[in-house]
């Protein structure tokens, strides 16, 4: 059942801000949480440590409200994060990141056909939407071959199929272009207003958050095939980019995680470690966690301060030893680590603040983030001999 949507209101809701005063928060962001927080019908908005400013509304906040608002949620409907046990014998960061497919090469249904990865469909794909399926996307997206660290929790961990040392894929990406084709349809019509159906709404992001899911094991499963794995079920998968119906109120959650008794992956950065946390946020938190370090930076200046002090070597091979495979330069210095808060900080404003419990960390291995420059994977050359057959 849909909440009332009950426009009229006199009073901005609260706003509640989950970090110490020593952390990075842009004045920027409060601002943009102020604002919301003067939209009619708002109730409450909860601010995570990783906190930054977003296109029109923030980045890193749960928000809930007796009205639906699109913009709340943007146009990466369905974006989260998932963790995918996957075993190899040997984990050697420049041999396995020279196999990694082209992920920026859809999967076709009719092209791709005798592809191994379509074993992870079950039913139709949602809304049949196959543009950019198999794809990791731009931004801050990846998919990364990373090893358990640190244990905190080993019961928690052990009830997950986790343990030190074990290697797991973990895959950060959304529902692609079908997210930004639901949005621009409501903004073309009512700009950052209400959904006048929200019913309607509903039922579409719905379809995106399912896609967001299913490509995120789509692309779990190409890698691994390509690592000469078997594919797994994902052991976390929580979405960071929705609304729910939670307690009768919309619950906007824009780069946020469902904090509420789930599992969830706060993602570091390409030479950090990340958390996997098991999340506990109560209503003053808008039941949500941070669902990463947060930028601190913003991609121009990002950009503009890392060329001046790093190489683009530098940023291929991290502190950690990792290896990270872009051939995009300029997406090579926009994600520099330094261009995000310390994800130590982040979490420990989470466990000051009761909101979630650290129960591993995980080091990358290997991050992917675009095709290098000029190479070529197998399944490509496979293509290029079947064309040369044709002929």
């Amino acid at each position: 059942m849909s909440p009332h949507q009950s426009l009229p209101q006199s009073t901005p809701a609260t706003v509640t801000v989950f970090a110490s005063p020593t952390s990075w928060i842009e004045s920027e962001a409060l601002t943009q949480c102020r604002q919301v927080a003067a939209l009619p019908g708002m109730i409450h908005v909860a601010a995570m440590p990783d906190l930054h400013p977003g296109k029109g509304a923030p980045i890193g906040a749960a928000m809930a409200s007796t009205v639906l608002y699109p913009f709340l949620v943007g146009s990466d409907i369905g974006c989260g994060i998932a963790v995918f046990p996957i075993r190899l014998r040997r984990a050697v960061p420049e041999r396995l990141a020279a196999r990694f497919p082209d992920l920026d090469r859809p999967l076709d249904p009719e092209r791709d056909t005798d592809d191994p990865a379509w074993a992870v469909v079950a039913g139709d794909i949602p809304a049949g939407h196959v543009d950019g399926l198999g794809t990791v996307g731009r931004g801050n997206h990846f998919v990364e071959l990373a090893r358990v660290d640190t244990v905190f929790e080993p019961g928690h961990a052990s009830r997950l199929g986790l343990d030190a040392g074990d290697l797991v894929l973990i895959v950060h990406t959304g529902s692609r272009g079908l997210g930004e084709r639901i949005l621009r349809a409501h903004t073309e019509a009512h700009g950052a207003g209400p959904a006048p159906d929200p019913a309607a709404y509903l039922a579409a992001h719905d379809d995106a958050v399912r896609w967001g899911s299913l490509n995120r094991r789509l692309l779990a499963a190409r890698v691994a095939h390509a690592l000469g794995a078997e594919p797994t079920e994902p052991v976390v998968d929580q979405c960071h980019n929705l609304v729910e119906v939670h307690d009768g109120v919309y619950l906007h959650r824009k780069g946020a995680a469902p904090g509420d008794g789930r599992d969830v992956l706060v993602a570091g950065t390409r030479g950090t470690a990340s958390y996997l946390v098991a999340a506990h946020a109560g209503p003053d938190a808008n039941h949500s966690v941070a669902h990463g370090a947060g930028r601190k930076m913003s991609r121009a200046d990002a950009l503009r301060r890392s060329r001046a002090k790093h190489t683009v070597e530098e940023l291929r091979r991290t502190p950690v030893g990792s290896l990270v495979v872009c051939g995009d330069r300029q997406l090579l210095f926009e994600e520099a680590p330094t261009a995000y808060k310390r994800i130590e900080r982040v979490i420990t404003d989470l466990v000051d603040h009761d909101l979630a419990t650290p129960v591993a960390t995980t080091v990358p291995l290997v991050t992917y983030k675009t095709p290098d420059a000029g190479s070529t994977t197998r399944s490509d050359r496979r293509d290029d001999r079947r064309k040369r057959g044709r002929a």
